[in-house]
């Protein structure tokens, strides 16, 4: 398992549910920083994960990536403390 989940190619209704799997395995496996890489596109791939990273109980943050990590492409995520 890695610290990156790579959703390019995918839709909203796809992509959603591999985020929950890839948020739930890296808690599990002890990860605290992960990177969701979405890709700039139209942008409404990177909202609705924005939306959806809001609300999920394991997210105690998340934000755009620098420049060297992807930028408005991918998004890090910190996750709760165990």
């Amino acid at each position: 398992m890695g610290t990156e989940l790579d959703l390019h190619r995918l839709t909203v209704e796809e992509a959603i549910p591999k985020i929950d799997t890839f948020l739930n395995d890296t808690y599990c496996a002890g990860l605290h920083y992960v990177r969701i890489i979405h890709g700039k596109g139209s942008g409404i791939l990177r909202q609705e994960v924005g939306r959806y990273l809001t609300t999920h109980p394991l997210v105690k943050s998340h934000h755009s990536a620098d420049r060297y990590g992807g930028g408005i492409g991918a998004t890090e995520v910190v996750l709760i403390d165990r």
